[in-house]
């Protein structure tokens, strides 16, 4: 863009690693390369600083000669914001390791996370350019239309179900369930009031982390309760 505003400008770039990954950059590196921008490589580690003079600054790079400049850009690596703790506490989704925000899977639901109706579009997801952010924020407003579209949405065929009557209101299911759809009703039992679990179908996914936290093993899953899987099991041995 400088060059194109300015001619006869000298340009110089300090670089570590050149990473050409999208659709056509590799092309677009080699032609800025021979528009005579000069590249110069350095190590990570190497020491580089910027010192006033007079008007101008001066880039001192280690192995390479002082470069007085009228214009010096900074390239900065792109991190997560600062509250992004907080937003993937209240919106109920996860994290990568690197603190942006986590995809329900990269290549089949690339905009979606693991809470229905919540997508996923631009660098809040990993650093990204322009085209692939229109290009994700296309396929999160596709996928936000298709739930907005219609009367009535199926929901997960496998859910958690409680039995009232072993469930002692522990509450450790609601500690456990990743998608928060469990909580403590008060109900009335023989004239007395108690606490249960209750599931909200949903939210619900079936993942089974509430059945295994049970101590009472008063939550099982519709199409999957011990009796129907023991009865399988059986059926499998005998044959």
């Amino acid at each position: 863009m400088v060059r194109d505003k300015i001619p006869d400008a000298d340009l110089t770039i300090y670089y570590t690693d050149v990473r050409a990954f999208g659709k056509g950059f590799e092309e677009f590196y080699n032609r800025v390369k021979g528009e005579n921008v000069n590249y110069r490589r350095r190590e990570l580690d190497d020491p580089i600083k910027v010192e006033q003079k007079g008007a101008k600054a001066v880039v001192k790079a280690k192995g390479h000669p002082d470069i007085e400049a009228d214009l010096v850009v900074l390239a900065a690596g792109l991190v997560p914001r600062n509250d992004s703790k907080e937003i993937a506490r209240i919106l109920n989704i996860n994290q990568s390791a690197d603190g942006f925000f986590l995809e329900a899977h990269p290549k089949l639901r690339p905009v979606d996370t693991f809470t229905d109706g919540i997508f996923l579009a631009g660098c809040c997801q990993s650093p990204k350019d322009v085209p692939d952010t229109v290009a994700q924020a296309s396929g999160a407003a596709s996928r936000a239309t298709d739930i907005l579209s219609k009367k009535k949405l199926e929901i997960e065929a496998t859910i958690a179900t409680v039995n009232e009557e072993l469930c002692r209101g522990c509450g450790f299911c609601v500690e456990v369930c990743p998608y928060k759809a469990i909580e403590l009703v008060e109900k009335d039992r023989f004239g007395h009031k108690v606490l249960v679990a209750e599931v909200n179908e949903a939210l619900c996914k079936g993942c089974g982390s509430c059945a295994a936290a049970c101590l009472n093993q008063a939550i099982g899953h519709l199409g999957f309760t011990d009796g129907q899987i023991l009865s399988m099991i059986k059926v499998l041995g005998e044959k």
